[in-house]
C-alpha cells in the first residue's frame, strides 16, 4: 500500500460545492481588492477570479454597511464565497446570515472567547466553516513577548490554542493558516502543524511575499516545498498586483509538481548563439494565446536543432526551429515545415484540432 500523503489524512471540511483536505484536490483562491460596498466591482471580479482559475474567493467585509452587497456577491458568484473578518464578531454573525460559504478570522483580534464562541456557534448553524487565521504580526501578546520560543513555535502555539478551543467545543469545520512573510518561517511552522494538527486542512500562504516578481519566487519556493512534502490542502499565491495575477502563479506551483492541472505547459528553451529565429516573441505570443486553453497538453517552441526535436517530439505539439524555419511536431511526428512568421498561427490551429 502507497504511503499516505499529510494532506490525505486531513478532515474533509466543505466550502459550498468545494471539498478542502480528506485528500480532495488542492484548492487554490484569491481575495478580491474591490470596495465591497460596490457589489457590481466586487460580483466582477469574483468572476475574473473565476475564468483566472480561483475555486474559492475571499471577500473582505469592513463594516456591517457592506454585508447586504455581500449579501448579493454570495448569491451570485459563480464559486463559494468566504468572508474575511477582523475586530467585530458582529460581522462574522451578519456575514454567514448573508451566505458566506467560509469566515476567516483571527481569534486573537476577535475578543473576548465569548465573541469567538458567538461566531462559531452561527457557523455551526448555518453549516459554514472558519479558517483560523493566525499571523506572524498580530500573536496575542503573551505568546508574541515569549523570549523562549522561535517564530515558528509562536505561530504553532497560537494555531494549537485556538483549535484545541474550537475542537472542545466539537467544531471541527475549521481549516488553519499561520503565515509569515519568511520563507522559512513558513516551511518550518508548516512542517510542525502538520505533525500536531494531523487532522485540521492547512491553508498555505506566504504573506507579504511582495510584487509579482518576489512574490512569486517567495511562494514557489515556500509553497512549492511543502506541497511537495504532501502538506498543505488550499493555497493563497499572496502579490501586490491585480489579484487576478494570483491563481496563475498557483496553478504554476501545481503543476510543475504533478498535484494538479488546468492548462497547458509551455517547453520553451532559453535561447543561445545556435537559435536561428527570433524565438523569444514567438514563445511569448505562444504563451499569450496560451491563456485561454485550459487543455492539459505539453507544448513545446524550441530554438534549435540540438535539443528541439526531441523536446518537440516528447509534446502534444510543438515546434523545433532551424534558419528562418521550423518542423512542426504532433505526439512525435512530424507534421510539416513552417515559415518562421507562421510559426505561431500553426502552433494555435493544431493546438485547436487535439
Amino acid at each position: 500500500m502507497a504511503h499516505q500523503l499529510p494532506r490525505d489524512l486531513t478532515r474533509p471540511v466543505h466550502i459550498g460545492s468545494v471539498q478542502i483536505g480528506g485528500g480532495a484536490p488542492v484548492v487554490v483562491q484569491s481575495m478580491t481588492c474591490t470596495d465591497t460596498h460596490d457589489a457590481d466591482a466586487t460580483l466582477a471580479q469574483v468572476r475574473a477570479l473565476a475564468d483566472a482559475g480561483c475555486d474559492i474567493v475571499r471577500v473582505t467585509v469592513p463594516d456591517e454597511a457592506a454585508l447586504k452587497s455581500f449579501g448579493r456577491v454570495c448569491a451570485e458568484s459563480p464559486v463559494p464565497i468566504v468572508a474575511d473578518i477582523h475586530f467585530d464578531y458582529r460581522l462574522a454573525i451578519g456575514a454567514v446570515r448573508a451566505g458566506a460559504s467560509k469566515l476567516r478570522i483571527n481569534p486573537g483580534n476577535i475578543g473576548s472567547w465569548d465573541k469567538v464562541d458567538a461566531v462559531i456557534d452561527a457557523a455551526g448553524e448555518a453549516g459554514a466553516a472558519i479558517r483560523i487565521g493566525v499571523n506572524a504580526g498580530s500573536l496575542e501578546r503573551d505568546i508574541a513577548e515569549r523570549e523562549d520560543l522561535s517564530q515558528p513555535e509562536k505561530l504553532v502555539a497560537s494555531s494549537l490554542r485556538f483549535v484545541e478551543h474550537f475542537e472542545g467545543r466539537g467544531f471541527t469545520n475549521i481549516v488553519l493558516s499561520a503565515k509569515a512573510h519568511s520563507v522559512l518561517t513558513t516551511i518550518d511552522t508548516y512542517r510542525a502543524l502538520s505533525r500536531e494538527l494531523p487532522q485540521v486542512p492547512l491553508h498555505l500562504g506566504v504573506t507579504e511575499a511582495g510584487t509579482v516578481r518576489q512574490g512569486t519566487i517567495k511562494s514557489s519556493v515556500g509553497l512549492g516545498i511543502l506541497l511537495a512534502e504532501g502538506i498543505g490542502d488550499t493555497l493563497r499565491v499572496s502579490l501586490t498586483a491585480d489579484p487576478v495575477e494570483e491563481p496563475p502563479v498557483a496553478w504554476g506551483i501545481l503543476e510543475c509538481l504533478g498535484i494538479r492541472r488546468r492548462g497547458p505547459e509551455l517547453v520553451s528553451c532559453p535561447t543561445c548563439g545556435r537559435t536561428q529565429v527570433d524565438l523569444i516573441p514567438i514563445a511569448q505570443e505562444v504563451e499569450r494565446r496560451l491563456q485561454t486553453v485550459t487543455k492539459p497538453i505539453s507544448v513545446a517552441v524550441m530554438g534549435c536543432v540540438v535539443n528541439g526535436p526531441g523536446e518537440a517530439s516528447d509534446a502534444d505539439v510543438g515546434v523545433a526551429c532551424g534558419r528562418g524555419t521550423a518542423l512542426l511536431f504532433r505526439h512525435g511526428e512530424v507534421i510539416r515545415k513552417i515559415a518562421e512568421e507562421d510559426i505561431v498561427d500553426a502552433l494555435m490551429e493544431e493546438i485547436e484540432q487535439l
